[in-house]
């Protein structure tokens, strides 16, 4: 997320959704509901590394929109805010991301990905048609260990078959991505979108590396490979 793939704003899509089932809620109720919901969801994610952990905390998620969403929500089956609540959380990859995925492929680099996240996103890299344009993933909440650990970066390491002086660790975030990039050893990249590539690089770390988006990834790998 920041990276690979973008989240559609999803309060208007909840509004939707709920009326969809007969849950009549206004838009500001909506927006601080999902606000109590991704900060729940944020702190408990790491339980969700398997199918029943996923589908636990989704349920607890859906009870805190319920909760928070006051008089509509104290009428409204949780199940039914729960299909809402995954009908509105809805992403797509950025606009050059499945190009650089296949020039990176077509010249033999090996993608993995390394998140901070639930079990789900195997079903997200699917239902974005990205699954395919990767070899691997690795979640936080699978392995039981999240970035900034470099631990996760190192099982990401044995997947893709590479040394760290081999990879590339390319992230959106300092504290996480970067942060452990730099304890596992490897040359990081930082991705910056809608802010300053000048202002961002005057705030990495020496080495790092920074880029507007993906698209000028190829290169840079086609950079680092030379003889």
């Amino acid at each position: 997320l920041g990276t690979l793939l973008e989240l559609q704003e999803p309060w208007p899509h909840l509004v939707t959704e709920l009326g969809a089932r007969g849950i009549s809620a206004t838009p500001m109720q909506v927006r601080t509901a999902m606000r109590a919901e991704i900060a729940h969801y944020r702190a408990e994610h790491h339980r969700a590394g398997t199918a029943a952990g996923l589908a636990a905390l989704r349920r607890e998620c859906a009870e805190v929109v319920r909760a928070t969403l006051g008089t509509p929500g104290a009428v409204a089956d949780v199940a039914d805010v729960e299909a809402a609540l995954l009908a509105a959380v809805r992403f797509r990859p950025y606009p050059e991301v499945p190009g650089v995925l296949r020039a990176l492929q077509a010249v033999g680099a090996r993608l993995v990905v390394v998140s901070n996240w639930d079990v789900s996103l195997h079903e997200v890299l699917r239902g974005t048609g990205l699954a395919p344009l990767v070899d691997g993933v690795i979640t936080s909440a699978e392995a039981g260990v999240a970035k900034p650990d470099p631990e996760l970066l190192n099982r990401g390491l044995a997947l893709g078959g590479a040394r760290a002086d081999e990879a590339l660790m390319v992230g959106d975030e300092l504290d996480t991505d970067i942060a452990a990039a730099r304890a596992a050893g490897i040359a990081a990249v930082l991705v910056v979108r809608g802010t300053s590539v000048s202002a961002a690089a005057s705030a990495a770390p020496a080495g790092v590396t920074v880029l507007d988006g993906l698209g000028g990834l190829p290169e840079l790998v086609r950079y680092l490979r030379r003889p």
